[in-house]
């Protein structure tokens, strides 16, 4: 069964950026978080969402 949310050190692992970048991108208010008491976490259907909406790259653009 996959979790209904990840704490920020899942997601930076998941989609392999640094910390900074992560929090950049969540001041920039393009990855969405919540608070659950102090804790920091990203629900599945935001990070799906976030995902979704990046552009997508041309085979092209991979080759170079």
């Amino acid at each position: 069964m996959r979790p209904m949310a990840y704490s920020v050190s899942d997601v930076i692992e998941m989609i392999g950026i640094g910390r900074t970048k992560f929090y950049q991108l969540v001041s920039a208010g393009e990855i969405k978080t919540r608070k659950i008491g102090n804790r920091t976490v990203v629900l599945a259907a935001d990070l799906d969402t976030w995902l979704a909406s990046l552009p997508s790259s041309t085979n092209q653009e991979v080759n170079q």
